[in-house]
């Protein structure tokens, strides 16, 4: 079935180039030129790498700190106990606990964006897998969110700290900001992000590993970029 588009959307793509790949501070300004709806967009990146995504070892995974932040407020859950429980509270964790909390979520409950877990508490964690892991929640070392350190992993990540991975078709996605960011500071970002996701490559990857870089805003179409 044809996906339907909104005047709009379809408007926005008609001041594009078909098949042009943009340089980043054009691409930039273009996509924040766009008409869009009354509220704040994310800015959202996706970069095609070269792997095989059938090959767990060429598998991409990890977080990254953006220098200017994503501009959105994000929920996390943390699997603590003890002092560590307490310094996640303190550092603004919005739900922690152990045994309670995987009971909690074995229940249904997944209002939280991302999960944090000390080491220790992987007992419970993994029992989760069913459930958040097609979230994308579930906490791994790779990306920084099984960590002894859960206090300071929740100061990063509220700060503006965001994890990612590889999808089925070579992907990966990201949130890099507001459409109200300023072009230079989505351009800071996207490059942060795109350098760091280069550092990452696999030594199996063969050829070049950045693809293809496309930005948009949430309800907006995308924009290919010139980067390289």
């Amino acid at each position: 079935m044809a996906r339907h588009r909104s005047r709009r959307y379809e408007q926005s793509a008609a001041k594009m180039e078909r098949n042009k790949r943009y340089q980043l501070e054009e691409g930039i300004s273009l996509i924040k030129s766009l008409a869009g709806p009354k509220f704040d967009e994310s800015v959202d990146l996706v970069v095609r790498i070269g792997i095989d995504p059938k090959k767990t070892d060429q598998l991409v995974r990890g977080s990254v700190a953006l220098p200017n932040g994503t501009g959105k407020s994000i929920k996390i859950a943390v699997f603590a106990d003890g002092d560590k429980a307490q310094e996640a509270k303190d550092a603004g964790a919005d739900f922690v606990g152990a045994a309670d909390l995987a009971e909690k979520i074995e229940k249904g409950f997944t209002d939280f964006d991302m999960t944090i877990a000390s080491p220790d508490m992987m007992r419970f964690v993994g029992k989760l897998g069913k459930v958040l892991g097609p979230q994308g929640k579930m906490p791994s070392p790779k990306a920084g969110t099984v960590t002894p350190n859960v206090a300071q992993a929740v100061k990063e990540f509220k700060a503006g700290k965001i994890e990612f991975r590889t999808d089925a078709g070579a992907n990966v996605h990201a949130a890099i900001g507001k459409k109200s960011f300023g072009a230079a500071e989505l351009s800071q970002n996207l490059t942060a992000f795109v350098e760091h996701l280069r550092s990452l490559r696999p030594s199996q990857a063969k050829g070049d590993f950045i693809k293809k870089v496309v930005v948009s805003t949430s309800m907006g179409p995308g924009v290919a970029l010139a980067v390289e």
